[in-house]
């Protein structure tokens, strides 16, 4: 069976839980050398902005939402990395929400307003070669109506006005570790509810979503095989690419988040390829993989996966 490799990683410029590097154009080119270094061929910007902090000069949200004009256009320097690195670059939406299950959300207002964002977007940095998709950048781990819907329409829009690229979303899974600080309602994943739910939500973003790549860090190890084999079931089923998103850092631990350790990657990737998986993207790179990571562990990490590529764990 073909070894699993990770060939996309989301890039976290505009972040909520992780801290940053602070890195300029100079240390990003030599992470994007990092990562064309072991086989990564796409990045994925996680958003564009979150509330009020933005990985771009967006005038819209500058005015209408009061947002911080950034130092520096994160856009269009990952483009241009991507460009020299010669990979594809996923353009994430806003989130102008931090917490999106709060039933106070106007999701039709919210959906157009991302509307408006993407035509500006598009309008910045559509000419740019590397510019290769979208990244619809809520995520949800069952059945949220408002979401779908909103993943169908700001899908069709993003694809009408650039021809028919490629959308990606990332779910989660309700397992045990999708709930912080082991609440009392925490619980396993429950596989029948899991495939309903995908089951209908597929079938309504079939034609709209192109990838979809489930979250592997929210289940105990044990489950993963038969979830990540109904995804990819589903997924099949509906006409949609299924990804894994091996996630790069450690929900284990009693702090979060640290780089993972190599045997649990290990375990998630092997999950991954003996359902037929065949690529990952992994949340994220620069941070929990990077041999310039401020993680020391991380840089052990890139090491492990450069021997792993080599065949020493087959």
């Amino acid at each position: 069976m073909k070894r699993i490799q990770i060939r996309a990683t989301f890039l976290d410029e505009v972040s909520t839980d992780i801290p940053h590097h602070n890195w300029g154009y100079e240390e990003w080119d030599q992470d994007f050398q990092a990562m064309k270094a072991i086989g990564i061929d796409t990045v994925v910007m996680i958003r564009c902005g979150l509330e009020k902090f933005l990985a771009y000069p967006s005038e819209l949200l500058i005015k209408e939402r009061g947002a911080y004009r950034p130092p520096v256009d994160w856009v269009e320097m990952f483009l241009e990395l991507a460009g020299k690195y010669g990979m594809r670059f996923f353009f994430g939406t806003y989130v102008g929400q931090r917490w999106w299950g709060d039933k106070r959300i106007d999701f039709a207002t919210e959906c157009a307003l991302d509307k408006r964002i993407v035509a500006e977007a598009w309008e910045r940095y559509g000419n740019y070669p590397a510019f290769q998709g979208w990244y619809l950048s809520k995520e949800i781990a069952t059945y949220h109506a408002e979401i779908v819907d909103e993943f169908v329409e700001l899908g069709q829009y993003c694809k009408k006005i650039s021809g028919n690229l490629p959308i990606l979303i990332s779910p989660g899974m309700l397992g045990r570790k999708a709930w912080y600080n082991n609440e009392p309602e925490a619980h396993d994943l429950d596989f029948e509810k899991h495939l309903r739910d995908w089951d209908m939500i597929m079938g309504k973003i079939s034609g709209t979503v192109d990838i979809v790549a489930f979250q592997d860090g929210h289940l105990i190890y044990e489950e993963l095989p038969q979830a990540l084999q109904i995804n990819k079931a589903l997924a099949d089923k509906h006409g949609i690419e299924c990804w894994t998103n091996s996630e790069s850092f450690d929900r284990d631990m009693p702090f979060r988040f640290p780089p993972i350790k190599w045997e649990k990657l290990l375990l998630k990737l092997r999950a991954a390829q003996s359902v037929g998986v065949e690529r990952a993207i992994t949340f994220e790179f620069s941070h929990f993989m990077s041999p310039n990571s401020m993680w020391q562990s991380a840089h052990g990490l890139y090491k492990r996966y450069q021997e792993y590529l080599a065949g020493k764990f087959d």
